[in-house]
């Protein structure tokens, strides 16, 4: 008969036999998944410049899940931490500020614009973050910052370069005009290219006969065409924001103005929602565009980019062809993730040095920045709408819609002179 001993030791190493099975059993807990890597911008999601952010932040989200497939960065996981700065230029710092002290993210980029990044470029300045804008134009003039580099198709001159392609053009016009008008949106853009525009027209010996600035906020138009029609210009240039370019676009046609030349610095006209919205109206129209689908801009990845971007785009609500953010927007994303793979690391000062120093295949095609952190090649196109018919999008997916002025490597036909010759 065994004791009480025995049977309370017998008790405790069956006891101790069945734990030890359940721990052999027991599914072994998975690793926590490391902590993501987080990068921090605004964007204009609401407001004036919504039409151009959402579209933005669709190419972004793609870049998003197209680097995590892939295994994301440095072993971890990428994450985008966003607000919506409302198109609001005052919103820009406290929201960057936001996202550095309070989200603690990893690394920024620029919202969309020069007019919201030049506010919040001293918060990254502050900070030592390095910072990649979204064609944003010569924000970094007065601040000199090293660790600032632009997305945006401009050179180390960006004020005299967004407009000099289209001066070119109209240097070998026959005859050469002779006047200019300028017309600009009295914000931080508009200024600036106007500007490169007035400094432009004067290289080639043209007369400014009207240069003036009109309020962010004008809705009608028609008394600014009609001062500059008393003027009589041999060309007509705009420099304006998406809705102002569509009332400027509107008055023209109203007040029957016929320049030899219309157009300029017109932001919106690259987007599908205003270029529908205004159809035959911008026959004859010249402004730019970052991306066109020709032949010579078929980097690679850009149609597979565009190809995702275009099947979320209706449920996403925002433009249909993405011609215009989605190559940039995409585009500054990879540097950043190339130049944190290169250097193995988070680290401002070495991100900054690798940015400066290296080559960069991006859907937007080759890239490289200068010391001052813009492109050693500018190619920021120039096009002329011409035989625009109705208001259906599937027209602006035909590169006879909208022809390549300048630069040369990308040219695809000539410009229709005068202006009225491309309304018939």
């Amino acid at each position: 008969m065994q004791t009480l001993a025995q049977a309370l030791h017998r008790g405790l190493a069956g006891l101790l036999l069945w734990f030890m099975a359940l721990v052999v059993i027991a599914p072994i807990p998975v690793a926590q998944a490391a902590e993501p890597i987080r990068i921090g911008f605004t964007m204009s999601l609401t407001g004036g410049f919504s039409s151009s952010g959402k579209p933005a932040l669709v190419a972004m989200k793609i870049w998003e899940e197209d680097i995590n497939a892939r295994g994301g960065l440095l072993g971890r996981p990428v994450k985008l931490v966003y607000y919506d700065d409302q198109s609001t230029p005052a919103n820009a710092p406290s929201l960057y500020s936001k996202l550095l002290d309070i989200d603690r993210v990893d690394l920024i980029v620029g919202p969309y614009g020069t007019n919201m990044t030049a506010p919040m470029m001293p918060v990254a300045i502050q900070r030592n973050m390095v910072l990649i804008s979204l064609v944003a134009l010569n924000v970094n003039e007065r601040f000199r910052y090293d660790k600032y580099f632009a997305m945006v198709a401009l050179g180390s001159t960006p004020t005299t370069d967004w407009s000099k392609g289209l001066f070119d053009v109209l240097s070998r016009q026959t005859p050469r005009p002779r006047t200019v008008a300028i017309a600009a949106a009295d914000s931080e853009f508009s200024k600036n290219n106007a500007d490169g525009a007035r400094a432009n027209a004067r290289a080639l010996g043209m007369e400014v006969v009207y240069d003036r600035a009109y309020p962010p906020n004008t809705t009608d138009f028609s008394s600014v065409v009609r001062a500059v029609q008393a003027t009589n210009p041999d060309v007509f240039y705009v420099a304006s924001y998406p809705p102002d370019s569509v009332g400027m676009v509107r008055a023209v046609h109203e007040a029957g103005f016929k320049p030899k030349f219309f157009g300029g610095a017109m932001v919106g006209l690259q987007v599908a929602s205003l270029k529908t919205q205004l159809g035959p109206l911008l026959n004859g129209v010249v402004s730019f565009e970052n991306w066109l689908p020709v032949s010579t801009m078929a980097f690679p990845g850009m149609m597979d980019l565009l190809r995702k971007y275009q099947a979320r785009a209706s449920a996403e609500g925002v433009e249909g062809l993405g011609y215009f953010l989605t190559p940039p927007a995409y585009a500054y994303l990879q540097v950043m993730a190339e130049a944190v793979t290169g250097t193995k690391s988070l680290d401002q000062d070495r991100i900054a040095e690798y940015i400066r120093t290296h080559t960069f295949d991006t859907v937007w095609g080759k890239i490289r920045f200068g010391r001052d952190g813009s492109w050693t090649e500018p190619r920021l196109l120039t096009v002329q709408f011409r035989r625009i018919n109705g208001n259906g999008i599937e027209q602006f997916t035909d590169p006879s819609k909208e022809v390549v002025l300048d630069p040369p490597a990308f040219k695809s036909g000539e410009m229709i002179y005068p202006y009225a010759d491309a309304l018939k």
